[in-house]
């Protein structure tokens, strides 16, 4: 069995990770996998910015904060932080990958 190019992987690595595994056909699975992946991608730059001084009047922060924190803010009363770590982050992604690929799946 060939080996696949060292190239290709690095190339679909990204891809796969934020919301590559668009499953449907339909325009309307592709714009829910589109929107879903949008989504995880501003919680995970949400995530890695918060690990920075960053000013809260920035527009990039506004506009994380405005996108993501619907989804992450009702994550949050039900899970507790443990103790400096905030795991809602990675809830949310798990849960919008969950809800992205039961969508695809209705949407055909």
């Amino acid at each position: 069995m060939p080996s696949r190019p060292r190239s290709s992987v690095r190339r679909n690595w990204g891809h796969r990770l934020f919301g590559g595994n668009c499953i449907g056909t339909t325009a309307a699975s592709q714009i829910v996998c589109l929107l879903f992946t949008i989504l995880t991608i501003a919680i995970f730059a949400r995530a890695i910015l918060s690990w920075f001084n960053m000013d809260p009047r920035s527009p990039l922060i506004q506009i994380l904060d405005a996108v993501t924190e619907p989804i992450m803010e009702p994550i949050r009363r039900i899970m507790p932080r443990l103790g400096m770590i905030d795991l809602s982050p990675l809830i949310a992604i798990l849960l919008l990958q969950f809800v992205s690929n039961g969508l695809q799946n209705f949407l055909g």
